[in-house]
C-alpha cells in the first residue's frame, strides 16, 4: 500500500485468459482420440490403402505406356506387303474377311468383267427379257446409267439388287452400318458369314457373283450434308457424269430430310422410300408426291421437316396407306432397365439415330425397295407410268387465307378497331403447314375434309385483336397456334357465339374436341423450334 501511494508503476506482464470449461472439454477429448490406440491404427490404414493405390495406379499407366510402346514397335513399316487402309468416319477401318477360293474367283471374274474382259453376248442373254420388255432405245439408256443407293439396309439392299440385275452398270453405295444377324431376316443378299462385315462391301460382294460387269464405288460412311458434294460427285471421282438417280433408304429421319433438301437444292432427281416398319399389306403400297403421302408416321415426319424448309412438294416417294390398328405391329418400347441406366440416347449407333426397336415383317422391305427400283428403271427409260400427283391445292391455300384475312377484319371491326390496311401474320405457306401437318386436312370438329378454312380457336387476351404500336402499319394479333381447321359451316357458328358472344370454347364443344385441339396446338409449338 506504501508503495502504491509513492507512486509506483504497475506491472508490465499480460494476464492470461483461463479457458472456457469447454474449450478444456474439447481440447481434452482431441487430445484422447489422438492418443488412442485406434485412432493411430485408423490413420497408419487411410495412409497405407492411398500410398497403395498410388503405386498400383502409378505401376498400371507404366504398364499402359509400355503396352502402347509394344503395339506400336509391332506395327510393320507401310510397304506393298502392308499396305494402309483409309479409316471411315467412325474411326475404324473395314476389312472384308479372307475371302474363300470361290470368292476369289468370282472377284477375278468380275475385275476382268468391269475392265472390258466378258463376253457381251453373255450381258445380253443375261438381260434379254430386260431388253425385250424396254426395246432397244430404252434399254440402252440403262444401261449407261448411273444410279446413288444411300441406305442399304432391306430396301436399299433390294433395290440395289433389282437395279444391277436390270442392267443398271454404274452404281455408288453408301452405308456407314455392318451386317447384324437381326437384319438378315431382311437383307436381300447377305449370309451368316456377312454378320459383322461393312454392307456396301456384302453386296457388291455378293452381286458380282451375278451381275460381274457392273461397276462400283463403295463408300462405307454415314451421309453428311456437309460431304454432300463429294458423296453424289461425278462418277469415278469426278470425271464421268452426274448421278441419273438418287435412292433415299434411310431410316434416320434427320439424315433423310438433310438428303432430300440436298438433292432438291443441287436439282438431282431423288426417290425416297418412307417407312415399311410395321406395314404389312403389299397392296397399300403406292409411288406418289410427297405431298399426297398419308397414314405414313415417317411421311408425315419428313415431309413436315421438309415443308418447314420450304420444300412442299416435288420429291417422289414410296409409302404406305396402311393404317395402324388393334393386333398389329407397333414401334416397341425400351425395356425399363434401360431407362434406369440413364441416357438411353447413347444406345443408338450415332447420336440422333433411333434406339428403340421397329418391328419389321421381312417382304416388306423387299417390296418396298422392289418398287423404289422399279420407278428409277421407270425414270431413267421414260418407260411411260403414272405415280400419284402432289395435291396442288395451292388455289385452296389461297382462298383459305383470303378467308381468315376477311375474318380477322370482321373481327376488330366488332371490337371497334379499324380494320383498314390489316395484315395478317399468316403466309400461303402457312396455311398449307397448318391443314396438312397439323391437322391432317380434317375438321377438328367433325372430322370432314371439305370446305376447309382457319379460325382462330380463342379471342385474344385483353380483347385487342389489333397491334396498332407503330405508325402507318396495322397487323392482328394472330399467332399459329391460335387457329384450328373446320369446315366453313363450322366456322360461322364458332365465329357468332366463340369469338363475338365470348362463350368459351369448353362450353361449345364435347371434351374430346378440346382434347384434339390442345394436342394439335402443343405440336406446333414443338415443331415451331424447327421452322
Amino acid at each position: 500500500m506504501e508503495e502504491r501511494r509513492r507512486g509506483s508503476k504497475p506491472s508490465n506482464r499480460t494476464t492470461e485468459r483461463r479457458p472456457q470449461p469447454e474449450e478444456r472439454n474439447m481440447s481434452s477429448w482431441f487430445e484422447r482420440q489422438f492418443s488412442s490406440h485406434q485412432f493411430q491404427l485408423a490413420t497408419t490404414a487411410v495412409v497405407s490403402g492411398i500410398t497403395v493405390a498410388g503405386l498400383i495406379y502409378g505401376g498400371q499407366a507404366i504398364r499402359r505406356r509400355v503396352a502402347v510402346e509394344e503395339l506400336k514397335a509391332s506395327i510393320p513399316p507401310l510397304d506393298e506387303e502392308h499396305q494402309s487402309q483409309r479409316l471411315t468416319d467412325l474411326g475404324v477401318a473395314s476389312p472384308l474377311p479372307a475371302a474363300s477360293r470361290e470368292e476369289e474367283r468370282v472377284a477375278a471374274i468380275a475385275h476382268r468383267a468391269q475392265h472390258g474382259d466378258y463376253d457381251e453376248d453373255l450381258v445380253n442373254e443375261q438381260l434379254t427379257r430386260t431388253a425385250s420388255f424396254l426395246t432397244s432405245p430404252r434399254f440402252e439408256k440403262l444401261r449407261s446409267s448411273f444410279v446413288v443407293v444411300i441406305g442399304l439396309g432391306g430396301v436399299g439392299s433390294h433395290c440395289t439388287a433389282a437395279l444391277a440385275r436390270s442392267g443398271v452398270s454404274r452404281i455408288r453405295l453408301i452405308d456407314f452400318d455392318q451386317v447384324t444377324l437381326s437384319s438378315l431376316n431382311r437383307h436381300a443378299v447377305a449370309t451368316l458369314a456377312d454378320v459383322g462385315t461393312p454392307k456396301v462391301q456384302c453386296v457388291r460382294k455378293r452381286l458380282e457373283a451375278v451381275v460381274p460387269w457392273v461397276q462400283w464405288e463403295c463408300m462405307n460412311e454415314v451421309w453428311r450434308e456437309d460431304q454432300g458434294e463429294r458423296l453424289l460427285a461425278k462418277w469415278d471421282n469426278g470425271k464421268g457424269e452426274r448421278p441419273d438417280y438418287v435412292v433415299d433408304a434411310i431410316d434416320n429421319i434427320d439424315s433423310k430430310v438433310e438428303l432430300l433438301k440436298y438433292c432438291h437444292k443441287h436439282g438431282l432427281k431423288v426417290v425416297s422410300s418412307m417407312g415399311a416398319g410395321c406395314k404389312s399389306d403389299p397392296s397399300r403400297i403406292f409411288v406418289g408426291d410427297i405431298s399426297a403421302s398419308i397414314e405414313d408416321p415417317l411421311s408425315r415426319t419428313t415431309r413436315r421437316k421438309l415443308r418447314m424448309l420450304g420444300i412442299s412438294e416435288g420429291i417422289p416417294v414410296v409409302y404406305s396407306t396402311e393404317k395402324p390398328g388393334p393386333g398389329k405391329a407397333q414401334l416397341l418400347p425400351l425395356p425399363e432397365e434401360e431407362f434406369l441406366k440413364g441416357r438411353v440416347n447413347e444406345l443408338s449407333v450415332l447420336p440422333d439415330f433411333r434406339t428403340r426397336i421397329l418391328p419389321v415383317l421381312g417382304t416388306m422391305p423387299a417390296v418396298f425397295g422392289y418398287t423404289v427400283a422399279n420407278f428409277v428403271i421407270l425414270e431413267i427409260t421414260g418407260y411411260p407410268h403414272e405415280t400419284e400427283a402432289g395435291k396442288g391445292r395451292e388455289k385452296m391455300y389461297d382462298s383459305i387465307l383470303s378467308n381468315l384475312q376477311g375474318l380477322e377484319e370482321r373481327l376488330a371491326r366488332t371490337a371497334g378497331q379499324e380494320p383498314m390496311g390489316l395484315k395478317i401474320p399468316v403466309s400461303k405457306e402457312d396455311v398449307g403447314y397448318l391443314v396438312e401437318e397439323v391437322f391432317r386436312s380434317k375438321s377438328v370438329v367433325s372430322g370432314l375434309p371439305t370446305r376447309l378454312v382457319l379460325t382462330r380457336w380463342r379471342p385474344p387476351k385483353g380483347g385487342s385483336w389489333v397491334d396498332e404500336r407503330w405508325d402507318g402499319q396495322k397487323h392482328s394479333k394472330l399467332q399459329l397456334e391460335d387457329l384450328v381447321c373446320m369446315t366453313k359451316e363450322e366456322a360461322a357458328t364458332h365465329e357468332k357465339e366463340v369469338l363475338k358472344a365470348g362463350k368459351p370454347p369448353e362450353v361449345m364443344y364435347d371434351v374430346d374436341v378440346v382434347q384434339l385441339v390442345e394436342r394439335r396446338r402443343q405440336e406446333e409449338l414443338h415443331y415451331r423450334n424447327y421452322r
